[in-house]
């Protein structure tokens, strides 16, 4: 998956916030087990506060009494974590567990009725929970004021939100695992209208779709109007410009069949006069020739990509130039896979492999070899075993120079055939052949 997908960029942003999500979630559980934790255990506190509050009594000397002792075996255990302390002004009890320490209660519950919560320090350092209830006990008019005071160690507390935590974690973490999967399914299935969309654009891109279908959600549908009316308005654009190129092309053939008839009636009174107006008629026929293909090609650049078979072609072109001067002299060969598919309309392969065809056919001696590849980059070869040519005469004739003036043309084919591949996605390449003249190498990209 790209950096640059939707899909990965919703996933993270899904996962990210869950995680914030879930760990927001556990500090959010974890304080509120404290806080119920810490109120349970304050609950629990006060009632063994109740407890000794109706077991003290007072000893003839003032000091407070308990009538019996209390049963959690803690009470009774040196620092077992658990306290009991009855307060009778100078006099104190308190439970062994104490050993020979006492609760530092300061004021609380000293003066209000009701029972205060507060933390404090245990016998062996450790915090402790204390709940202190204020008692008045004897004849009336002659009470007696007490504090009775209930602490547990927080270490028990602690130890129970550990085991809370080993629970709690694992439990997040599957829980992120969960929510994660099932938030990658819903941006999967979410983006679900635009897998379609880019399916159905490949079928207008290879043609087998004139426009995108309207069944879309909502949210989606806009786009699809937007891109068939850019579609419509390429469309009509292109009609437009091969009608313009066309009438301009129909425009100068007048003209220049004007020019050529002048050039035979000036040639027996002036023949260089003549031969210059032939020469600059052919330059401009084949200007002419050039517009007319590129109008030809200009749905090359639509979004309605499509594709032709090779072999066909290279079997029709051949034998339409079998037939033509010095055609019919020349062993022609042809060796390409039936499977073999060209990036474009068959009209603009018969115009690339045509030129290339004609070009081959005026200059071989005895042989034309096309041959193709559908195995990793394919492409054709057109080969002749003509005279060939050097490096500056190939790049010359992508800008329409002539090589040699001894043959018949204006120069423009090869260079209408490199206009016409480029326009398509291909490559149109020239070198020496095996058989000694010139190979052209037409390549475009596999799949």
């Amino acid at each position: 998956m790209r950096r640059d997908s939707l899909r990965l960029r919703l996933g993270l942003a899904a996962a990210a916030l869950i995680a914030l999500a879930l760990v927001l979630a556990g500090i959010g559980l974890t304080v509120i087990l404290d806080r119920v934790l810490d109120a349970r255990t304050v609950a629990e506190l006060d009632r063994t506060a109740k407890l000794i509050a109706g077991r003290v009594g007072l000893a003839p000397d003032g000091a407070p009494t308990l009538s019996r002792d209390l049963p959690d075996p803690r009470f009774a255990t040196p620092y077992g974590g658990l306290y009991w302390q009855v307060e009778a002004g100078s006099h104190l009890l308190r439970s062994r567990s104490l050993w020979d320490k006492s609760l530092d209660l300061g004021q609380a519950g000293a003066a209000a009725q009701a029972p205060a919560t507060l933390d404090t320090t245990g016998p062996d350092g450790g915090r402790l929970i204390a709940v202190v209830r204020p008692l008045q006990i004897g004849a009336p008019g002659a009470e007696t004021a007490l504090r009775v005071a209930v602490a547990e160690d927080r270490r028990g507390l602690a130890a129970s939100r550990t085991t809370f935590l080993r629970l709690l974690v694992p439990a997040l973490v599957a829980l992120f695992v969960v929510l994660t999967l099932a938030m990658g399914l819903f941006v999967h299935r979410a983006l679900g209208p635009f897998r379609v969309l880019q399916a159905e654009l490949l079928a207008v891109h290879a043609g087998r779709r004139a426009r995108l279908p309207e069944h879309f959600p909502d949210e989606v549908r806009p786009l699809v109007t937007d891109l068939n009316r850019l579609l419509d308005a390429q469309e009509r654009a292109l009609v437009r410009a091969r009608a313009a190129a066309a009438d301009m092309a129909h425009g100068l053939k007048t003209p220049l069949a004007v020019l050529d008839a002048l050039a035979r009636r000036t040639g027996p009174a002036d023949p260089a006069l003549a031969a210059e107006i032939a020469e600059q008629a052919r330059a401009m026929g084949g200007q002419v020739e050039r517009a007319l293909a590129r109008a030809r090609i200009a749905a090359a650049g639509d979004l309605r990509r499509r594709s032709c078979r090779v072999a066909p072609v290279a079997e029709r072109l051949v034998a339409t130039l079998r037939r033509l001067p010095e055609g019919d002299s020349l062993e022609w060969t042809v060796a390409v896979p039936e499977t073999l598919a060209y990036p474009g309309e068959e009209g603009e392969l018969m115009e690339v492999l045509g030129n290339l065809l004609d070009n081959a056919r005026k200059w071989a001696h005895r042989r034309v070899r096309v041959t193709g590849t559908d195995a990793g980059r394919p492409g054709l070869a057109v080969e002749d075993d003509g005279p060939g040519m050097s490096a500056a005469a190939i790049a010359g004739i992508g800008r329409g120079q002539r090589w040699d003036e001894s043959r018949p043309g204006t120069g423009f084919g090869i260079a209408i055939a490199r206009d016409v591949a480029e326009a398509a996605g291909a490559q149109l390449d020239f070198g020496r052949s095996e058989l000694g003249g010139l190979r052209a190498d037409l390549r475009w990209p596999g799949g």
